[in-house]
């Protein structure tokens, strides 16, 4: 009787919310009996705290903080507070473990596992982005393992609520973030969801890059985008004072990067590398076709469209401090040639040391990405790794081995750093599909009987499932 009244209340708070929002989610996004209390059970964990919750139909959507240990290794040297959002749907789906390896988005959103699997979101704030940095700031407890220990410990907190099964996703250097937490807590999750996931294994060997921006695209495109790049370096004196006055109109100062026209040059350097990583083939009718005759605003708007005049200032660096220390601590970073620049370049293309304060320390750890990379190589379990055609950091990308254990590497035609699942040729793109749906334990019997027929289980949400590709500097994931 006691579930029979509990279950008719949640129904009759379901139907006043769907209501009150035009019943835009439908029955396949609609909140399950528990989602009542649901904030009462999660404020209850140890540590857990309430940042803000924000309504959603068919969800309840939380921003909240939980209090991690600055080194797991020594829990009681300190704790900092984690920031994470927790997007629930019902404690009867799976979970989706999600991080971008940056800051995390306080806005509702979902990922595409989440959306495939109709299920709850945890999205994790990856630590030393603020807010959730120490004070003052420990730098040699930023590593990828204390990282992983961060997912660990809220995964078991959480999983005593979510019982179901878990995956774990992320793009870019939230792709290598969900590699790396499988590698250290193999046991965690259910199935990893990899998309664009770099894999630097030997840092200072960056030929595989040349050799893709040698041969991407047409030879068209490339020539259009090597005449702008050119030209903005034979312009360097007059496009610089552009640079110097756009600097003083914004507040904007350069002491990380060291001077202006480092700064200059680090952006011009990106322009080719951050096209093919954000656009498609067909953008290439928006770069000027003949840059030697382009005027100084043509080229200038071309290079600020792509790489951004604003990245290398203070201001522009602050926020992937975090990320340029751990590229220059253990992820490494490319290094290409581009010979078609011929002397035209001063610096080359400058290292993570560059980017980060002088005042914090860094000393590179090779090995750990080779760990890395041959741990996948050999234990690869469960875990789907989607990459696009045109995008550079395939170049260099994991292996799931000779002979893996139901792990996948697939590639979207024609796609960028945006690539997924959904662009996947129709066969690779229903296999996955499929396997994401099984990992998850809820694939329909019609699926396990033909692969093929596997679909996302929930509806495209025109707000919740809006692609958004995370514009970082052009040569970082």
């Amino acid at each position: 009787m006691r579930k029979a009244l509990r279950w008719l209340l949640a129904l009759v708070v379901l139907i006043g919310t769907l209501s009150a929002a035009g019943a835009s989610a439908g029955a396949a996004t609609a909140a399950g009996p528990d989602s009542t209390d649901i904030k009462a059970r999660i404020l209850a964990i140890p540590g857990m705290s309430l940042i803000d919750e924000k309504p959603y139909p068919g969800y309840r959507f939380f921003v909240l903080q939980y209090a991690q240990p600055i080194d797991h290794r020594h829990p009681s040297d300190g704790t900092f507070n984690q920031r994470f959002t927790l997007l629930h749907k019902d404690t009867s789906r799976p979970t989706v473990f999600y991080t971008g390896g940056y800051n995390v988005s306080t806005t509702p959103s979902r990922t595409e596992p989440t959306r495939i699997v109709d299920g709850n979101q945890v999205s994790l704030e990856y630590r030393y982005f603020t807010p959730s940095r120490p004070q003052p700031a420990d730098w040699s407890k930023l590593d990828i393992w204390q990282a992983a220990s961060d997912q660990h410990r809220l995964f078991t907190a959480l999983k005593k609520i979510y019982t179901r099964n878990w995956l774990t996703t992320g793009g870019s250097k939230g792709g290598m973030t969900a590699t790396y937490y499988e590698r250290y807590y193999p046991k965690d999750m259910d199935g990893v969801v990899a998309y664009v996931a770099p894999d630097d294994v030997v840092n200072n060997e960056d030929s595989a890059y040349d050799r893709f921006l040698s041969t991407v695209g047409t030879k068209e495109c490339r020539d259009r985008l090597e005449g702008v790049q050119r030209e903005a370096l034979i312009r360097r004196g007059p496009l610089e004072k552009k640079y110097a006055q756009y600097a003083k109109d914004n507040g904007y100062t350069f002491s990380t990067v060291g001077s202006l026209d480092k700064a200059y040059e680090a952006v011009v350097l990106d322009y080719i590398w951050g096209f093919w990583q954000y656009s498609l083939l067909s953008d290439c009718d928006t770069v000027p076709a003949d840059a030697p005759h382009a005027t100084d605003q043509a080229i200038w708007d071309s290079v600020d469209t792509i790489s951004g005049f604003s990245f290398y200032t203070d201001q522009g660096l602050e926020a992937y401090t975090p990320y340029y220390y751990q590229a220059g601590t253990q992820l490494g970073s490319p290094d290409i040639q581009q010979s078609w620049l011929g002397k035209l370049s001063r610096y080359g293309y400058q290292p993570p040391r560059h980017f980060v304060p002088s005042s914090i320390p860094m000393r590179f750890q090779p090995g750990v990405m080779a760990d890395v990379d041959n741990w996948v190589k050999h234990h690869a379990d469960h875990m789907l790794y989607v990459y696009g055609q045109n995008d550079p950091w395939g170049a260099e990308r994991f292996s799931v081995g000779k002979h893996p254990h139901d792990s996948y590497v697939f590639t979207a035609p024609g796609m960028n750093h945006g690539a997924n699942v959904d662009g996947l040729a129709p066969a690779e793109k229903a296999q996955a599909t499929a396997r994401i749906l099984a990992w998850a334990g809820v694939a329909p019997a019609a699926v396990q009987a033909d692969p093929q027929r596997a679909r996302p289980l929930a509806p495209y949400d025109a707000t919740l499932d809006r692609k958004s590709l995370k514009r970082e500097r052009a040569m970082r994931p």
